[in-house]
């Protein structure tokens, strides 16, 4: 089969990956807290890791004394407001989608807010514009959720910012490529998982040519074992060798922003 003939299909985190929510989230969480009683709202600085993990998990670990079903739903009230202004696109972001779409292929947005919210975040950053839209945008999903429809949808590469989205590339038998742009270290993103390090999107056009090239010369339906150690990724930069035990299920949750 030519290299015309394959159809790549790339998925990708957003929260982080290809948004900086950063603001916005903290600032809707923020104001959502200081309405309960017993909530206490938290610095940026202690928040930020919580970022793309589930609302609820949250709000339980900054606020453990706060009514959790009160600030979430306020939570998701006032994201619109506050949260989905302050959301810029990161670097890179626009041109990975392009970089895919230039050799024929689908573009996939699956993430742990809900996804009216992702909507309105691709729609905000720019994201949603004609020629960019992503092919299916699918919200709620952690971890290994989002690689049970990450592999029904054919994915052969998940890009994400944190450990829970390595699990979602292993679930789902892709390529899990992390980006420097959350708070989780490298070195902990590969022992969670990943198979290429890239310091942020601006490199993965780049990366994505190299391992299409090298993949699918004239060859379908390569395994993931293959797509992360073989010819195509040797020389890439951040590249990890190996493959370490990762767990197979997941959690389905509504993400910070979500």
């Amino acid at each position: 089969m030519s290299q015309r003939h394959i159809v790549p299909v790339v998925g990708f985190d957003l929260d982080l990956t290809l948004v900086d929510s950063a603001v916005g989230i903290a600032r809707t969480l923020r104001a959502a807290l200081a309405e309960d009683p017993a909530g206490t709202a938290p610095p940026d600085a202690v928040l930020r890791p919580y970022i793309g993990i589930p609302l609820e998990l949250t709000v339980r670990t900054v606020a453990p004394a706060a009514d959790v079903d009160r600030v979430t739903a306020r939570y998701r009230e006032l994201y619109p407001a506050l949260g989905v202004p302050a959301t810029t696109a990161l670097p890179g972001a626009a041109e990975a989608f392009r970089a895919i779409r230039a050799r024929g292929g689908r573009v996939l947005v699956v993430s742990a807010k809900v996804e009216p919210a992702v909507h309105a975040v691709l729609e905000q950053v720019g994201l949603a514009a004609a020629g960019l839209a992503p092919d299916v945008v699918v919200g709620g999903l952690f971890a290994g959720a989002k690689g049970v429809r990450l592999r029904a949808e054919g994915a052969q590469v998940y890009v994400g910012d944190h450990p829970g989205d390595m699990e979602a590339a292993a679930v789902a038998g892709a390529v899990a490529v992390a980006v420097g742009n959350g708070s989780t270290p490298a070195t902990q993103l590969v022992e969670a998982g990943a198979d290429v390090i890239l310091p942020d999107l601006t490199a993965f056009a780049r990366w994505f040519d190299g391992w299409f090239d090298g993949r699918f010369d004239g060859r379908a339906g390569e395994s993931r074992a293959s797509a992360a150690g073989g010819p195509g990724l040797d020389d890439q930069p951040g590249e990890r060798q190996g493959e370490p035990d990762r767990a197979q299920q997941g959690q389905r949750g509504e993400a910070a922003g979500g």
